[in-house]
């Protein structure tokens, strides 16, 4: 498996990762902060975060296997690496976020629910920021996912019949 097949199977986790975090925290708070759903979301939010960086170190050499095929375009790889930078980082906050809010969690500390409010905040942010990331990142391959994309004139679909 060279570096592009690697990125392909790791870039799903972060994107469902911080989605499902998200989804758990929105519901613990729903339910007045539940104990199982909170530290469930905010665990689910560490492994995302902890999955993004092997998902980030593969992107430069599928960059590698990719940029010289036709019809990729180097502008959407720097739109796309670009994208995945911010994305890193918000992501890898909100992990240390989610950390922060386990220990004073588990502590009992009166700020937990500050912390954790905050790494719901991340959360939001991190999701969005991976969304778009992945988005960008499928055009580079998948011209049918440009907002340029026009099929081309004389093809038959089935629904024409």
């Amino acid at each position: 498996m060279n570096q592009a097949h690697w990125h392909l199977l790791l870039n799903h986790a972060p994107i469902l990762g911080s989605l499902f975090g998200l989804v758990l925290l929105l519901l613990a708070v729903a339910l007045r902060l539940q104990p199982v759903l909170l530290r469930t979301g905010l665990v689910t939010l560490i492994v995302a975060a902890l999955l993004t960086i092997p998902t980030q170190l593969t992107g430069d050499g599928a960059e590698e296997v990719v940029e010289d095929q036709p019809g990729v375009s180097e502008p959407l790889i720097h739109e796309h690496e670009e994208a995945a930078e911010l994305s890193l980082w918000a992501m890898e906050a909100t992990g240390a976020l989610a950390v922060v809010s386990l220990l004073l969690l588990s502590r009992g500390h009166r700020q937990s629910g500050r912390v954790t409010y905050l790494t719901l905040a991340g959360a939001v942010a991190s999701f969005g920021l991976m969304a778009r990331t992945g988005y960008l990142g499928g055009q580079i391959m998948h011209p049918e996912a440009r907002s340029t994309f026009v099929a081309p004139a004389g093809e038959a679909h089935e629904d024409d019949d």
